[in-house]
């Protein structure tokens, strides 16, 4: 039996009608989405469904339509017999990750992505900025310019993907010194804040109150958090991680090796979109990975199962 390390998406992998097949397929599924909706008093169904993409797009509204979306894909995947050997989620996808290792249940995960999203949107407001992807750009170079422009590494994704983040002039001073520097390409990102950058040092002060109320367990499996590619030795050490993922880079790239290193080969991304798929095949082309959204990929999935 292969352990399958199931990988998160966050915010950036939505799109209207995401969750929707799995939804009129399974109970369960219909069932999450009205417990949800219940518990955010946000009406899940017609935002993950019918949106309209500029109302689901804001912060404060798709940080929970991810993560619910997210965890009906587990759910899923659950009925079907296939459990994760170890979990990890990009950012925002942390939270879904923590669910699926037992660490936060469904109430705590959900309103802790609600105030999440909030809390960030009233930062990007009062703090504006900017965030862009550096391609093919020496770590070690891109650090340089970021100290010599005063912004920050948002994101290692993998070797040739760092986003950078931080208010707009500065982003765009790094921009141009990015590519003088030899950067392959640069390109702004299409998003409503600075992400984990020091402009969202409100919104981290605003939400850790709601994280050190949350209930964690003890982690059933290992799950590799952002901050620093390690995996999550015991509750009391969650609130600190997920308090400091706020204005912290997410380290991706490191953590996906730390499972490489660990013996770790089989990997599902579990949610919306293929973004992480992606990335771990510029990680390391040799692992197995697949994900799943749809019944579609869903029976690609099972049936790669079977033969891997």
């Amino acid at each position: 039996m292969k352990k399958w390390v199931f990988l998160f998406p966050g915010q950036g992998s939505q799109y209207v009608g995401m969750g929707k097949d799995f939804y009129d397929q399974y109970a369960e599924v219909r069932e999450l989405f009205e417990k949800a909706s219940d518990l955010l008093h946000m009406d899940m169904k017609k935002l993950c469904f019918e949106g309209p993409e500029e109302v689901l797009v804001q912060t404060q509204n798709v940080q929970p339509a991810i993560t619910l979306v997210n965890i009906a894909c587990l759910t899923v995947l659950g009925l079907h017999e296939i459990h994760p050997s170890a979990a990890a989620g990009h950012s925002l996808g942390e939270y879904s990750a923590l669910f699926a290792a037992g660490v936060l249940n469904l109430e705590d995960t959900l309103t802790l992505v609600l105030h999440r999203g909030r809390y960030m949107h009233e930062a990007s407001l009062e703090q504006p900025g900017a965030m862009a992807a550096v391609m093919d750009l020496d770590a070690e170079k891109v650090e340089d310019v970021c100290r010599l422009c005063d912004v920050e590494v948002a994101n290692i994704n993998c070797a040739d993907q760092i986003i950078i983040t931080g208010p707009v002039e500065a982003v765009d001073r790094a921009v141009k010194a990015s590519s003088e520097a030899g950067a392959k390409r640069c390109i702004k990102l299409n998003v409503s804040g600075p992400w984990h950058s020091r402009c969202m040092e409100s919104a981290r002060n605003r939400f850790e109150p709601h994280v050190r109320r949350a209930r964690f367990s003890e982690p059933r499996l290992p799950v590799v958090n952002n901050v620093d590619a390690r995996p999550l030795a015991s509750a009391a050490e969650a609130p600190d991680k997920l308090v400091n993922q706020i204005c912290g880079s997410v380290l991706w790239k490191q953590s996906m090796e730390w499972f490489l290193a660990n013996g770790y080969d089989h990997f599902v991304e579990v949610g919306p979109k293929k973004v992480l798929r992606g990335l771990m095949r510029r990680i390391d082309r040799k692992a197995v990975v697949h994900n799943v959204e749809d019944t579609a990929s869903l029976t690609t999935f099972l049936q790669a199962t079977q033969t891997t």
